[in-house]
């Protein structure tokens, strides 16, 4: 045990600190710190700046990450040089590196979410293009020599695209209240399909490799958070208006949950064929009744939606008067909480930046154990993860970073399209919330810059190991789909 006093801008404090010394010594010399953020004019420090700072000094060991980036880039590279290194795009945190995957005019120019696959030594990447229906829908993207091939077209704005544990592709459209979920089983051998929105069919010699999920219901998909069951949750990507809360969050339960080790040969076992839809309403106090504006936090409900299959479930948000939030976007499995058996998931509420300085949040949702959540008997519950600022806005998607347990966020902001001092969108890493008294992030930093004041990042997600994170630069500078490998994380 050591016993220290330090001062902090003229007042003595003590710490009795438990630890080994090479901590101990990385302690007493951040601590150390604090005389130089002494304020002159209040005898007080800036605590929070001192915060920041230490963040970026011991990145390596937080976040395994070194050199952190301290402003968002003001470059917009032009075509040429974006075309002919298509890393240009962006710049990273010192110790990353990036590898492109694919950068061609066969890829979608709009791709968004994507899911390795197999699910074990994958070849590919599975890919969502968030265009029209003429557009490609879904595609294929070999990891070897980045080949595309098309898998399915059709589609309105495809976003969401992941790997399920019983051995699919689910996607899903972000549509409004026309959006609908579909799943594909064996992607690498479903090439062409054709999807007619108006009467949920598909042609093509392939066709009998895709399925409309209509048990999950109708919304604008982006958040789907999969659990190995069948269990999901997501989100209806819904601003407010007019008085009318919001998107909601809505969890599916299977009437049959997938208890397998094995995939499913066709796609009638899939655990979406059929189940139940509830809608999250928080608020708990006086049975129940204190739900509305002003209870977005805490203890909830999950509400029964009747007659769930097909519905229209933004209705039934307004109906039901659920609990909306501004805009959900992307959601993300805690995984450390799953292998402890128990339901914990954060996403994001991108809000809107330039008009309303609504710089969006990131939330997290615990739902008992996985065994809870499926009976539905657990009771949901509700808190903040990371709240938005001028440097960190409108959050867009999320991923859980195996092995380390620390999350990475994309923003969608505003600020490239600003009139004065417009900047580009970053990715940040954040910690995981630590032992101290609130359940927030213990603090991000900025590891990646985009280069492209017309693109955005989107798409992320880390292999099994923590150690590859693909994304994709949506909607640059070259006119065509870019997908990078982003390592280096210690």
């Amino acid at each position: 045990m050591k016993y220290t006093q330090y001062f902090v801008g003229g007042l003595a404090f003590a710490a009795a600190i438990a630890v080994s010394s090479p901590v101990l010594a990385d302690q007493d010399q951040g601590l150390r710190h604090f005389n130089k953020f002494h304020d002159h004019n209040h005898g007080l420090i800036d605590f929070g700046t001192l915060r920041d700072r230490l963040l970026h000094k011991y990145s390596g060991k937080l976040f395994g990450v070194k050199g952190a980036l301290k402003a968002s880039s003001t470059q917009s590279v032009d075509k040429a040089t974006a075309e002919a290194n298509p890393v240009s795009l962006v710049t990273l945190a010192r110790s990353l590196h990036a590898r492109v995957v694919a950068s061609s005019q066969a890829l979608g120019p709009n791709i968004d979410m994507m899911a390795l696959w197999p699910n074990e030594n994958p070849t590919h990447l599975i890919v969502c293009n968030e265009q029209g229906p003429s557009q490609a829908g879904l595609q294929r993207v070999r990891l070897s020599d980045g080949q595309v091939e098309t898998i399915l077209s059709g589609t309105k704005s495809c976003d969401p695209a992941h790997a399920t544990p019983w051995g699919t592709i689910v996607l899903g459209e972000e549509a409004g209240n026309s959006g609908s979920m579909l799943e594909i089983i064996d992607p690498l051998h479903t090439t062409g399909v054709v999807y007619d929105r108006v009467s949920g069919t598909f042609t093509g010699a392939d066709a009998a490799h895709v399925a409309v999920r209509p048990a999950v219901g109708h919304l604008s998909f982006e958040g789907v958070a999969i659990y190995p069951n069948g269990v999901i949750y997501y989100g209806d990507e819904n601003r407010p208006s007019k008085g009318t809360a919001g998107g909601a969050y809505f969890k599916y339960i299977p009437s049959s949950p997938w208890n397998s080790d094995e995939p499913i040969s066709s796609l009638d076992q899939s655990p979406l064929a059929n189940g139940r839809v509830y809608g999250l309403r928080l608020g708990k106090r006086h049975s129940g009744t204190d739900y509305g504006q002003g209870s977005n936090t805490g203890l909830g409900s999950w509400i029964p939606v009747v007659n769930s299959y097909g519905a229209d479930l933004r209705t039934v948000a307004a109906n039901l008067e659920l609990t909306g939030f501004y805009r959900p976007e992307d959601a993300s499995v805690d995984e450390k909480a799953l292998s402890k058996g128990n339901v914990r998931f954060c996403a994001n509420n991108t809000g809107n930046e330039g008009s309303d300085h609504n710089w969006g949040e990131t939330i997290c949702v615990t739902d008992g154990s996985l065994a809870e959540a499926t009976a539905n008997t657990a009771v949901p519950e509700l808190q903040p993860f990371v709240s938005g600022t001028r440097q960190l806005a409108m959050m867009d998607n999320i991923a859980y970073q195996p092995g380390r347990g620390n999350w990475i966020l994309h923003e969608d902001g505003d600020a490239p399209g600003f009139a004065v001092n417009p900047h580009n969108n970053d990715i940040w890493d954040c910690l995981e919330d630590g032992h101290d008294v609130d359940t927030l992030s213990d603090g991000c930093i900025r590891i990646v810059t985009l280069n492209d004041l017309t693109a955005e990042s989107t798409g992320g997600f880390f292999d099994a190991e923590g150690k590859h994170y693909y994304f994709s630069v949506q909607h640059n500078v070259t006119g065509h789909g870019t997908i990078l490998d982003i390592t280096g994380w210690r």
